[in-house]
């Protein structure tokens, strides 16, 4: 999350009275961290209670784009699956416009991040990522996941002049990989449906309980689309299993994490045989995928108030570990 977009409380107040019926709002404050969107927090007051909020200023995503990511998340969690649920305004919508731009509210999960997981972590994002695909099926809406094998064909020619040579053999060797395995039949023979596709580690929290840590939720929707489900587990299963240090370490898998993680989904939905022999190229997909868009903001930065971009040599290391796997 970031803030390209800025926006005062001065200007939202009226915005909120007169569209919403959620209060009046009292507080207004940008959010650090991430690239895509301009995001803040919102309190509101309601008859003497405060409640928190998400306002998320759309910066890519436009008018038509963004009712699937907003209505995934409604289904969701009208599923009962913790995810943000949207606000409608007055009128029934769920996008509303703010400087020009697609923007929407939703409501602020609990809990906190956990950026050093242990394998009970793992094991109740395993399940819970398991019980949203399942839930995604009634789903009525579909649009493809935008990051997928189309864009990276699209951006890889403009990251690779910033490239050092063996950036560049790497980064074309494992294009030319991907793109014979999505051409594959065994690659259309995966299940799919709504993902998820950026289930890491910051997308999660966590609530502190007596007796130990419970899952609060999952958010930021907004690189969801329609994939393969095990492309959204390979996505999760490469920031959330890792071993230490995880941001700067090989990029190696810790087999306790990943036990835990696969285990409690499989619980939910067993993985079908083709998912199991294609999962070490899965990995490898979403390690890609990843680097390619962490090149991409690292070369090619937008302009933003409280931006901070990844490194992307976090992912050529995931990426090189999940080549030298297979």
């Amino acid at each position: 999350m970031a803030v390209f977009t800025p926006v005062t409380l001065e200007e939202i107040t009226p915005r909120i009275a007169t569209n919403f019926v959620i209060g009046d709002a009292i507080l207004l404050k940008g959010i650090h961290g991430g690239i895509e969107n301009s995001n803040f927090f919102l309190n509101c007051q309601d008859n003497g209670q405060v409640k928190e909020y998400v306002l998320t200023i759309f910066e890519r995503l436009s008018f038509t784009q963004l009712p699937y990511y907003l209505e995934l998340m409604l289904h969701l969690a009208n599923q009962g699956i913790p995810v943000p649920k949207p606000i409608a305004n007055r009128q029934g919508a769920l996008v509303i416009e703010i400087k020009g731009k697609p923007a929407s509210i939703v409501t602020k999960l609990p809990g906190q991040s956990e950026l050093a997981p242990q394998p009970e972590h793992c094991a109740e994002v395993g399940a819970m990522l398991a019980k949203m695909h399942l839930a995604g099926q009634s789903f009525s809406l579909s649009q493809p996941n935008l990051r997928s094998l189309s864009w990276w064909q699209e951006t890889v020619p403009l990251i690779l002049p910033h490239l050092t040579e063996s950036q560049k053999e790497l980064l074309l060797s494992e294009m030319q990989y991907q793109e014979q395995f999505f051409k594959s039949s065994a690659y259309h023979s995966l299940p799919a449906g709504p993902c998820h596709c950026d289930l890491f580690r910051d997308n999660v929290l966590f609530e502190c309980k007596d007796y130990g840590t419970n899952l609060g939720g999952f958010f930021d929707f907004y690189f969801a689309g329609n994939d393969k489900w095990l492309f959204d587990l390979a996505v999760t299963a490469n920031d959330w299993c890792l071993e230490q240090p995880i941001e700067s370490g090989p990029g190696d898998l810790n087999r306790d994490r990943l036990h835990a993680l696969l285990s409690a989904y499989i619980q939910v939905r067993p993985l079908s045989d083709a998912e199991e022999e294609a999962w070490p190229t899965m990995l490898r997909a979403a390690a890609l995928r990843f680097w390619i868009s962490r090149l991409w903001d690292f070369y090619l930065p937008r302009n933003a108030q409280m931006l901070t971009p990844h490194d992307p040599s976090h992912f050529a290391r995931i990426l090189r570990s999940r080549r030298h796997a297979t």
